[in-house]
């Protein structure tokens, strides 16, 4: 499977953006798809994971409330749009996929996009 995450950008202190992850290739049956985001000198951290057939999902504590994730199984696309942007959400932002369950575990995920850059500005 190839995954391919893109709309990250620069935007002010209580702005929005909108993250897509475009799937292509052969694909996990029965698959969850996850973000996950990376600050400079910090740890990769669970933010969000969907499961692609029944659409449940699962968000990390501090984004609850502020982020969705959501997929569009026509176009193969997930979607992470986050809104009420803090400084703390800056990080480069990352799509993975997994067979099976949702998981919070980065290193449960064998399939990765490339990071989208987001930057929040105050």
């Amino acid at each position: 499977v190839q995954l391919q995450a893109f709309g990250g950008g620069l935007v002010q202190v209580g702005g929005s953006l909108r993250l897509s992850c475009v799937v292509s290739g052969r694909t996990f049956s029965d698959s969850a798809m996850g973000w996950f985001r990376q600050a400079p000198g910090k740890e990769r951290s669970f933010v969000a994971a969907i499961k692609w057939s029944s659409g449940s999902t699962y968000y990390a504590d501090s984004v609850k409330g502020r982020f969705t994730i959501s997929r569009d199984n026509a176009k193969n696309t997930m979607y992470l749009q986050m809104n009420s942007l803090k400084p703390e959400d800056t990080a480069l932002y990352y799509c993975a996929a997994r067979a099976g369950t949702l998981n919070a575990s980065w290193n449960e995920y064998p399939s990765w996009g490339q990071g989208t850059q987001v930057t929040v500005s105050s």
